[in-house]
C-alpha cells in the first residue's frame, strides 16, 4: 500500500528542516537561529551571526 501524498511531503519537509537546522546550528559561533512560522507551520530558517572582536583598543572607532 502507498503512502498519502500528505504524509510524504511532510517527511521530505522535515528532511529538509532537520537538513537546514543542522546546517545552521553547525556553522554558528555566535549568533542566533530563528524559525519563522506562519499558519502553523514553519516557512523559514533566519541565521544571525555576531562576530567577537579580539583587541577591545579597536571598539572605539580611532582606527577608522
Amino acid at each position: 500500500m502507498a503512502k498519502a501524498p500528505a504524509a510524504r511531503s511532510r517527511n521530505n519537509w522535515g528532511d529538509e528542516l532537520e537538513q537546514v537546522l543542522q546546517e545552521a546550528l553547525r556553522t554558528i559561533k555566535f549568533g542566533s537561529v530563528t524559525l519563522i512560522i506562519q499558519d502553523g507551520r514553519i516557512i523559514q530558517v533566519d541565521k544571525s551571526e555576531k562576530v567577537r572582536l579580539r583587541k577591545p583598543e579597536f571598539i572605539d572607532g580611532g582606527g577608522i
